[in-house]
C-alpha cells in the first residue's frame, strides 16, 4: 500500500513517502511569481501621474502558475493508494479543488486538507508517518 503526504505552500511541496523501501521525501518548487506593486508618480507630491496596476492580468498569469504547479505534483503522485495535503495558506484548498476537475482519480484516493504552520522537513515526515501510524 503506497501512501502519501505533501506538505505544501504557494512557494514549494514536500512529497513525503513514509515506506522505507523508497526515497523518502521530494521537494517542488513552485516558479509562482510574488506580486509586488510596482505604480506612483515617483514624486513626493499629490495629484502627480500614477500608473496602472493591471491586477486581471496579475491573476491571470498567477492562475496559470498554479496550473502548472498542480501538475507537477500530481505527476509525481498519480499512483497512490492514499494521499494526504497539508499546509499553513490556501494552497491545499486549491489543489484539492484542481484535483477534483482535472484529476478524478487522485481526487478519491484523497482522505484530507489540514492546515498546518511552516514545518521543518522533519517534522513534516514525522506529521506524515503520525498520520498514517508507520
Amino acid at each position: 500500500m503506497k501512501n502519501i503526504g505533501i506538505w505544501m505552500d504557494k512557494e514549494k511541496a514536500f512529497i513525503i513517502n513514509p515506506n522505507k523501501n523508497e526515497k523518502e521525501m521530494i521537494t517542488i518548487p513552485s516558479q509562482i511569481e510574488t506580486y509586488r506593486i510596482h505604480g506612483g508618480s515617483g514624486t513626493r507630491f499629490k495629484g502627480g501621474p500614477q500608473d496602472v496596476v493591471q491586477d486581471s492580468k496579475y491573476l491571470e498569469r498567477e492562475k496559470h502558475q498554479f496550473k502548472a504547479y498542480f501538475k507537477e505534483i500530481a505527476s509525481h503522485v498519480k499512483d497512490v493508494d492514499k494521499l494526504v495535503v497539508f499546509g499553513p495558506a490556501e494552497a491545499g484548498e486549491k489543489f484539492k479543488k484542481e484535483l477534483g476537475y482535472y484529476y478524478k482519480d487522485l481526487h478519491d484516493k484523497l482522505e484530507g486538507v489540514f492546515k498546518t504552520d511552516s514545518m521543518t522537513a522533519n517534522q513534516t515526515k514525522a506529521l506524515v508517518r503520525d498520520y498514517f501510524n508507520l
